[in-house]
């Protein structure tokens, strides 16, 4: 298989509804893609503009500065001390790290890319790009013999689930058991709601509790586009196993995956600053606090999103259903058909709107 066999972009079969919402006399409320509408912090701002001296080619591997931010971040906010550089990997955004892992990781027909139930289709494209077979399983005990490569996804998009020390500690051994590497994504960590999330980090996959200090066949997938509002910046990276990471980093060269310079010092200075992380977390959590009991008002019922950027809500009916009746309220959703088979009566409401909008979407979902 290749890219052009892929299938149509799904979100295009969404347009009908953004344009019957659209048609709403007071607009529309789009919380269907978790795209960031806040400023970008003016500290990373800066840092972008003070490194736009950047004639020489960037190395793939980052600079020591940015894989010295990294591991001082997992020390500071993830619980996870004692990374060095040589554990750490910038990527040009998530979606392409998610979407190349398989290949890069030598992955073709016959091997297994396991993926949570319901899934960021990316994890899926990424199989399938390379001839791997997708399979959706929450349990590892589901995990099929040939499975080469185990995504999970904590705090989850669409569902916002939340793998604790055990669930995690269960996973890497399943994992290493079938020889499989375990990649964790983790883009949404920062955004705890309910309890115990609320008041305990969410744990990362390379937590000393969960690694017991060994590192193998283990990564954790980040992103700073949520955190920092850097999403147009393209901010991320990989951490993890150093083996793993070395053989990525000579595939990454080859094929000229490099992060631009002065995206690296907007990300030094976004790692380093811990004050606007903070801000745009309450930003969230007000806008959460406005919207869930208005969706709950509404008659749907929300599952799990304890964590993330999102409320995964089904009213009993089919997602398509649901979307149409939104629309006519001027509101846009994401049909859960996007994120797997399981749950097509689910739709995902996202906090991604500005204060305003989340207004509006409230007050026409308790007067529908």
């Amino acid at each position: 298989m290749g890219v052009a066999d892929l299938a149509d972009y799904p979100w295009d079969a969404v347009a009908p509804y953004a344009a019957r919402a659209r048609q709403h006399p007071g607009g529309i409320v789009d919380l269907s893609i978790g795209s960031p509408v806040d400023p970008t912090p003016a500290v990373v701002a800066r840092a972008l503009s003070a490194a736009t001296d950047a004639h020489a080619y960037p190395q793939t591997v980052g600079t020591p500065a940015l894989r010295e931010a990294v591991a001082a971040w997992f020390a500071r906010r993830r619980a996870v001390p004692g990374l060095t550089p040589a554990d750490v990997l910038p990527s040009i955004g998530s979606k392409e790290l998610v979407a190349l892992l398989p290949l890069l990781l030598g992955l073709g027909p016959g091997d297994i890319v396991v993926h949570p139930r319901a899934a960021y289709p990316t994890y899926e494209v990424g199989a399938r790009l390379v001839g791997a077979t997708p399979v959706a399983a929450d349990d590892p005990g589901e995990w099929p013999e040939a499975t080469r490569l185990v995504w999970i996804n904590s705090p989850g998009n669409p569902d916002g689930r939340v793998w604790d020390v055990a669930a995690l500690r269960a996973a890497v051994a399943h994992a290493r058991r079938l020889g499989a590497v375990l990649a964790s994504d983790e883009c949404y960590a920062e955004l705890g709601w309910d309890a115990p999330w609320d008041a305990e980090p969410v744990p990362s996959a390379l937590d000393p509790r969960v690694t017991e200090g060994d590192l193998t066949g283990i990564l954790s997938a980040y992103s700073l586009s949520k955190q920092s509002n850097l999403a147009g910046y393209r901010a991320a990276f990989l951490a993890g196993d150093p083996a793993i990471l070395a053989r990525l980093l000579t595939a990454r060269k080859h094929l000229g995956l490099m992060l631009p310079q002065p995206i690296q010092a907007a990300m030094v200075a976004a790692l380093s600053d811990d004050a606007h992380v903070a801000e745009q977390k309450e930003r969230y959590r007000a806008r959460r606090n406005r919207l869930k009991p208005a969706v709950e008002a509404a008659g749907f019922r929300i599952d799990r999103s304890e964590a993330g950027l999102y409320l995964w809500a089904t009213e009993g009916r089919d997602a398509w259903e649901s979307l149409a009746r939104l629309a006519d309220l001027g509101i846009l959703a994401g049909p859960g058909h996007f994120y797997g088979d399981h749950f097509p009566q689910h739709v995902r409401f996202s906090l991604t709107a500005s204060d305003e909008r989340i207004a509006a979407a409230a007050e026409r979902l308790h007067a529908r």
